[in-house]
């Protein structure tokens, strides 16, 4: 059944929902099932406000149809007995790095509201293609990309929300750049589509990436070589380095969260890049 929002032709304005058009059945063999072991080696802290762990790139944040165990939200609450997983600080499911869950609603607020207040900085690493040689800010407004066949796509746009990354370079040779990406903004997607208009879009991304269809394909045939020749990564090598709280005037209350590079980003860096990573691990 065609949903009502959608046009004759099963298209939002000419453009497909982001799981393509008709919906397709849910593969569950395709699903990525976290094995309680795994969730307890990628535990960073866990202290009296919160829990912490260090995300890989190919695990969702937001509880799933296929069980508990299918997201991270999921295995949390299940794995580690709470009611309730309040999940403060999410990522894309194909970024890896620190997520926050906070243990209970008290925490939850407090972290939402430093949040809100921007008391709270997010460092992230990145690979990108091509080589960029300087620091650069980019502070350029998001909005929906109405051209593209990924109907949750953005776009630079002059009417869209302010966003504002920084692009640092940490090490640039072999045609890519492992940068280190600071936001003062929290728009959808905003890293990559900010990386993409820079024209230095992340290695990997099936978005912002050389093509969006890579993404449709992707949902409708997995990983194929075609998309490796293409992408080089299954995923968006964009990892979540550290998270800071920051606290009073004199520093009280302030809170720091790391999570070293993902391995496969590690790996990537050393075979195309010709360098270890070990002064960027954090």
């Amino acid at each position: 059944m065609q949903s009502a929002d959608a046009g004759e032709d099963g298209t939002y304005g000419g453009r497909l929902k982001a799981c393509a058009w008709p919906p397709r059945p849910q593969d569950l063999s395709r699903v990525r099932m976290i094995a309680p072991e795994e969730l307890s080696s990628w535990q960073i802290v866990d202290d009296e406000a919160v829990l912490a762990f260090n995300k890989p790139g190919d695990v969702v944040c937001h509880p799933s149809k296929a069980g508990p165990w299918s997201s991270l939200a999921g295995a949390v609450k299940a794995g580690c007995g709470l009611e309730r997983a309040h999940l403060v600080f999410r990522l894309d499911r194909e970024t890896s790095g620190v997520v926050l869950f906070a243990k209970d609603e008290r925490w939850a607020s407090i972290l939402q509201r430093a949040m809100m207040a921007r008391r709270v900085k997010k460092t992230y690493l990145a690979v990108l293609t091509g080589e960029l040689n300087a620091p650069i800010a980019v502070d350029q407004p998001l909005g929906d990309d109405e051209h593209s066949p990924v109907y949750v796509k953005t776009a630079v746009r002059p009417d869209g929300k302010e966003a504002r990354s920084r692009f640092t370079p940490l090490l640039a040779t072999g045609g890519f750049t492992l940068a280190e990406v600071g936001i003062d903004t929290g728009r959808k997607h905003q890293i990559r589509a900010h990386a993409q208009w820079l024209g230095h879009a992340v290695v990997g991304d099936k978005i912002y990436g050389p093509d969006a269809r890579c993404y449709l394909e992707f949902i409708d045939h997995g990983w194929t070589p075609a998309l490796e020749e293409k992408l080089l990564l299954p995923r968006q090598a964009l990892h979540c380095a550290k998270i800071e709280i920051l606290g009073g005037a004199n520093g009280e209350g302030a809170r720091e969260y790391r999570a070293p590079l993902a391995p496969d980003m590690a790996a990537f860096c050393r075979q195309r890049m010709g360098a270890a990573v070990e002064p960027w691990l954090v």
